[in-house]
């Protein structure tokens, strides 16, 4: 293995679920922790959330981004929780460098929303980890995501901790918010097919997710909280290794599945 190898920081994909995950201890909040716990601190973070999907890509590159509360009707000490990490603009600017071709704005308005917060609150709680939000674009396929996460590719060499926070199965529409609901098949059974492509190193069907029909029609009515899973799966190297983190599907049809590319210690 190559020093540059040992160095290099993993990726995860996060399944965020619900804004009210920032306040809870449970399962998956424990598991975010325990996770960063295992790594070394990075320099940055450069996060892809569901929450920011735009037409055309942009990242923050401001020096203190703001903590966005874009949901409505929680409690109000939900809206209460600030994340006053810095930013990294000089982050912003290697970025829109490895995506070019590609546009990328630098964003002044946006901040931090709470598919980046709700995770790091629990995975560096001292807010001290500069953060750099990169948005999806809405206008491009998911061969796109694909392709522009492998671009990504060298900050994991230079001390950049990837994020990916979205969720493999997410359809708002038909949840069931019953204590102890459980999966609905659908749910369930591309859950199922998406981690068994990711452990069998199977990017070409995870980007092709479309094609399991009517289970991914449900599981993924919009592509938003898909997505990001695509821009850390394509940060894998061959043959190196992956963890399934954490893993379950709340209120019917909502995957946590969390995913965690590469060696956890150097």
């Amino acid at each position: 293995m190559s020093e540059q190898s040992r160095n290099r920081m993993p990726a995860i994909f996060f399944g965020h679920g619900s804004p009210m995950n920032t306040l809870a201890d449970n399962r998956y909040t424990q598991t975010w922790r325990r996770v960063v716990e295992a790594l070394p601190r990075p320099e940055s973070i450069l996060c892809i959330s569901a929450h920011w999907f735009t037409r055309g890509t942009a990242v923050t590159a401001m020096a203190r981004p703001k903590t966005i509360h874009d949901f409505g009707g929680f409690p109000q000490a939900l809206f209460d929780v600030q994340y006053p990490a810095p930013g990294d603009p000089a982050l912003a600017k290697r970025v829109q460098r490895l995506l070019a071709p590609a546009g990328v704005a630098l964003d002044h308005d946006w901040g931090l929303d709470h598919g980046a917060w709700s995770v790091l609150a629990h995975a560096y709680p001292d807010a001290s980890v500069p953060v750099v939000q990169m948005s999806i674009d809405a206008t491009q396929p998911a061969r796109y995501h694909y392709a522009l996460g492998q671009q990504l590719a060298p900050l994991r060499d230079e001390g950049v901790l990837i994020l990916g926070s979205g969720n493999v199965v997410h359809n708002l529409g038909v949840l069931n918010r019953a204590e102890g609901t459980p999966a609905f098949d659908w749910a369930q059974r591309f859950n199922d097919r998406v981690r068994g492509f990711l452990g069998t190193g199977d990017h070409a069907s995870l980007v092709g997710y479309t094609a399991l029909g009517e289970d991914a029609q449900l599981s993924v009515p919009t592509p938003e909280h898909y997505l990001p899973l695509l821009y850390i799966a394509a940060l894998q190297n061959p043959e190196e290794p992956l963890a399934f983190a954490v893993d379950g599907i709340e209120l019917g049809s909502i995957s946590m599945l969390s995913v965690v590319i590469g060696e956890p210690e150097a």
